[in-house]
């Protein structure tokens, strides 16, 4: 086990010197014990997901998972040097606005977050802060913990919020991709009735293989409304649709299929969208600390298993054209020691 005694003076971590620059690998000064703020643990991350988000981001990675190497003087906290901890996009909020009271931390206004206003997980040691680090499950590799705490809380929120019912339908366009394949995981855990949208022979594998019980490939209907609207018994369409992707195609489609009454989830919307249509439409962020750790408990009782490929910090470049391409099927993974 690691101590605060023997943390190294440098580490490897991949920095971007302006948003959406190429990334370079650098070596960095890690923070000692000593230099560590109250509230604030110093976090020897063992595995990082890689999201969209971090497209975007300066310092990106917010979907590490590792252990607890340092915790600052006058903490108040029950974790310790040792525990396996999760690192997610919120970072820290106030814990006392109105807000985070009631569970919508992401909302406050002094919320930090990983990987855009503070460094995050794509290196190898990276403070976080003791309130919103997410304890990891004995039994639960790490590796198979990293994607869960972005891709798999922001779906799993997502479903949770569109208020659909055991043996309700729900459409989950994008669903053979990182979001989407543990979306399908989720709704099955939850009772629901899924319909994978996506293309591809090896989308279609996966998902089918993870229990959807409808299949649409979007390139084989001219149709695709009616389609989606026909996969359903009575043929009003699902009950509600977890829309990930930043398309406009999506929305309009969400719209036309969703039944009356149903709920169409924003997860990913597209700039200048407008969403007019007699169906309930909500927006969904991020999950809360409670939210995640519902989707981690789901996945150590192996409710939810991610697919993933491991790679190296070295292999970001690549990675990142990957997504730009479309070519990522499931998550991907750095493994950082």
């Amino acid at each position: 086990m690691s101590s605060a005694k023997n943390i190294p003076k440098t580490a490897k971590g991949a920095f971007f010197e302006k948003t959406g620059g190429e990334v370079s690998i650098q070596e960095y000064k890690v923070n000692q014990q000593s230099e560590l703020e109250p509230g604030q643990a110093l976090v020897k991350v063992e595995y990082s997901g890689v999201c969209h988000t971090d497209l975007h981001a300066l310092c990106g990675g917010h979907e590490g998972a590792g252990r607890i190497v340092a915790i600052a003087d006058n903490t108040t906290t029950d974790l310790k040097v040792g525990d396996a901890v999760g690192m997610k996009w919120l970072a820290d909020s106030c814990m006392h606005c109105a807000y985070c009271r009631q569970g919508y931390e992401s909302l406050c206004s002094q919320a930090k977050l990983h990987g855009f206003t503070h460094d995050g997980t794509f290196q190898q040691y990276a403070v976080s802060y003791t309130n919103h680090l997410t304890r990891i499950p004995d039994g639960l590799g790490l590796d198979e913990a990293a994607p869960v705490l972005c891709a798999g809380v922001t779906v799993y929120k997502a479903i949770k919020q569109s208020g659909v019912r055991v043996g309700q339908w729900i459409a989950l366009p994008g669903a053979g991709g990182g979001l989407g394949h543990l979306a399908i995981q989720y709704a099955q855990a939850q009772g629901l009735r899924v319909i994978a949208i996506d293309t591809g022979e090896e989308k279609k594998k996966l998902c089918e293989k993870l229990g959807a019980e409808v299949w649409i490939d979007f390139k084989e209907h001219e149709d695709i409304v009616k389609a989606i609207k026909s996969a359903t018994p009575d043929g009003l369409g699902p009950h509600a649709s977890i829309v990930t992707a930043a398309q406009a195609s999506g929305y309009e489609q969400a719209l036309g299929y969703i039944r009356p009454g149903g709920v169409v989830v924003a997860v990913g919307l597209p700039p200048g969208a407008v969403i007019k249509s007699e169906v309930f439409s909500h927006g969904s962020y991020v999950g809360n600390r409670q939210d995640a750790d519902e989707a981690i408990q789901l996945a150590a009782l192996g409710k939810v298993k991610c697919e993933f490929v491991l790679k190296k910090l070295e292999d970001l470049p690549q990675i990142y054209e990957d997504m730009h391409q479309g070519r990522m099927v499931g998550r991907t993974v750095l493994k950082l020691h």
